[in-house]
């Protein structure tokens, strides 16, 4: 139960701002997200608001435990 709790807490997905396309895309993290319980919907938390670019929410790359793509 302790443990399930711990992941409960940990975020399920990073927030990023993405500018540029393809290979030439710069991914800024500004957040984190949290899936509901019932799996319908986030609660997003931000640490910066992008004024430019598009948010993208991803979940953690299992090599690298980060959303962003190389």
């Amino acid at each position: 139960m302790k443990n399930d709790r711990k992941n409960r807490n940990r975020p399920s997905h990073g927030v990023y701002v993405v500018e540029g396309e393809g290979d030439n895309a710069y991914w800024t993290k500004i957040g984190s997200a949290w899936t509901h319980d019932d799996g319908d919907g986030f609660n997003i938390q931000l640490t910066a608001l992008p004024l430019t670019g598009r948010i993208v929410v991803r979940k953690p790359r299992k090599d690298t435990g980060e959303g962003e793509r190389d």
